[in-house]
């Protein structure tokens, strides 16, 4: 293969804080991006080559975006794959992950039958239409239940416990499942939560570290990396990754979000593209994640995957009683003095409460150990404040 720099455009529907990292990590390959985003002045646009303002769905914008890029990709989930599809086609211009694989991942249902027919260990789910289906789901699966929104949930919301019959009309009504519809899924009793950040080249698959991950309020606290299991589910998670990997189409990185449960491991939910559970492979691998991803939607060959060291990553969320605008992060010089520590703002101008506004990644040293390191990053969260 023939390379040069300066190399190809990668044209980005989405210029958040994933687009603002693919960003970054394309600087050093001699390659451009372009993002297209809503929000004028994203977070992506310091460090782009170019921001196309205009919605996600834009038929214009991304085809202005597709006839500036040599191949086109996504940050979000919210992009419109017909239209990638449409685009792509009419312009010639590659698009990954494939519209089909983000076409199946945007619907819950459709994704869980999708897994399961690939042999993918998922939760036991039954599809929801109204109350009366998620009382039968509930006698069914036993309560209680998780009742999905079959579209538009993340970071936890659009999710809802059910503790019994009772609470099914409002619990419905709490997931916004609309039209849409819902899923409810047996209550897996997890021990803990797991990631794997799969990617699919050109040339294969490869898998990084497995990741423990930490949440409260259904909002990523913390990472951990190698995960605090055993060899065994270590190995098994990376199996299912793999298993994930060969059933979806195109190319780039896949977040793999897994429940570990006596020894078993389930998937949650998988999305195609890079993911806050893989932000630790920024400093903690050899190539990071979104390297990874341009590589791959390039064609490119892959990177090394393997970690560096043992890993933590803390996020930086919204204050819950001081959410202000503009964003800023005070006592960041708590962050700045230690050792190891790698700062990480994304570059977003409105606070919320519990917002993910940026992440501070430690790396391990001679002889320190997960529950050191990991108590010191919590530390360090607790000295700054989000507003």
């Amino acid at each position: 293969m023939q390379l040069s720099t300066p190399g190809p455009t990668v044209g980005v529907v989405g210029g958040g804080q994933l687009g603002r990292m693919l960003g970054e990590a394309a600087g050093p390959l001699g390659v451009e991006v372009v993002v297209l985003d809503p929000t004028p002045d994203c977070p992506a646009a310091p460090v782009v080559r170019d921001q196309l303002v205009g919605d996600f769905d834009d038929e214009e914008g991304v085809r202005e975006l597709a006839d500036r890029a040599d191949v086109l990709t996504y940050e979000i989930e919210l992009a419109d794959p017909d239209l990638l599809e449409r685009v792509g086609e009419a312009t010639g211009t590659p698009v990954h992950p494939s519209p089909d694989t983000l076409r199946t991942i945007q619907d819950k249902l459709v994704q869980n039958e999708w897994l399961a027919d690939a042999g993918v260990p998922v939760p036991e789910f039954v599809r929801v239409d109204d109350a009366e289906d998620l009382r039968a789901a509930g006698e069914e699966l036993g309560w209680p239940v998780m009742l999905k929104a079959r579209r538009g949930g993340y970071d936890g919301r659009g999710n809802v416990p059910v503790e019994g019959p009772e609470a099914c009309d409002g619990a419905l009504a709490e997931v916004g499942a609309g039209e849409a519809g819902a899923l409810a899924e047996a209550l897996v009793p997890f021990e803990r939560e797991l990631s794997v950040i799969g990617v699919k080249g050109a040339d294969g698959t490869a898998t990084f570290a497995v990741t423990e991950t930490i949440h409260r309020e259904e909002i990523l606290r913390e990472s951990v990396t190698p995960a605090r299991t055993s060899d065994e589910v270590l190995d098994r998670a990376r199996e299912i990754a793999e298993r994930v990997l060969d059933a979806t189409e195109g190319r780039g990185v896949f977040g793999i979000e897994l429940f570990e449960r006596e020894g078993e491991v389930l998937v949650n939910e998988i999305a195609p593209r890079p993911h806050n559970s893989g932000h630790w492979t920024i400093e903690g691998a050899h190539a990071s994640q979104f390297e990874q991803h341009l590589r791959a939607v390039l064609g490119w060959p892959l990177g090394e995957t393997a970690r560096r060291d043992l890993t933590v990553t803390a996020n930086l969320l919204g204050d819950v009683e001081r959410a202000a605008e503009p964003a800023t992060l005070d006592a960041l010089g708590a962050i700045l003095s230690e050792p190891r520590a790698h700062l990480h703002w994304y570059g977003k101008r409105e606070t919320r409460p519990l917002r993910k506004m940026g992440h501070v990644t430690l790396v391990g040293g001679e002889g320190e150990g997960t529950e050191t390191l990991l108590s010191r990053a919590r530390d360090l969260r607790a000295e700054v404040t989000v507003r």
